[in-house]
């Protein structure tokens, strides 16, 4: 069964865009410890939605797991972990911030009670939710 996902990326460092134009990438740079259990959790085959911060806060697209957590290569470090993403496929409309503060169906999501979390678990039924807000 898998599991469910949200990543945050500030767009100007790395973007939806910069994903699907890749295909897929390696997600690094998580130095949270929380958010680092959270990746340690992944398996492949688990959906992820993509959250741009900064001045656009919203979800904005779909994406998969494509590979077991594994350490960091380029950190040196074997607590830091990564994973590698791929593109699914943008949401038609993206979600806001402030439409899913605004859902009941999103009192217990990190992205509304962590703010500054940058991997986070979402269930199934709020997966569902902002893939409803944003027009699939």
């Amino acid at each position: 069964m898998a599991n469910y996902w949200i990543v945050k990326s500030e767009p100007s460092a790395y973007s939806y865009d910069d994903l699907e134009r890749d295909r897929q990438t390696v997600w690094d740079g998580v130095r949270n410890n929380l958010a680092l259990k959270h990746i340690r959790a992944m398996r492949k085959g688990d959906h992820v939605f993509v959250y741009h911060s900064g001045k656009e806060k919203a979800v904005v697209g779909e994406a998969s797991v494509v590979s077991a957590p594994y350490p960091d290569p380029e950190a040196g470090d074997d607590k830091l972990v990564v994973f590698d993403i791929k593109a699914r496929e943008r949401l038609p409309e993206p979600v806001e911030l402030k439409t899913i503060k605004a859902d009941r169906a999103f009192k217990d999501l990190a992205l509304v009670r962590m703010p500054r979390l940058s991997v986070m678990p979402a269930s199934k039924i709020q997966w569902d939710r902002i893939r409803k807000l944003g027009g699939r």
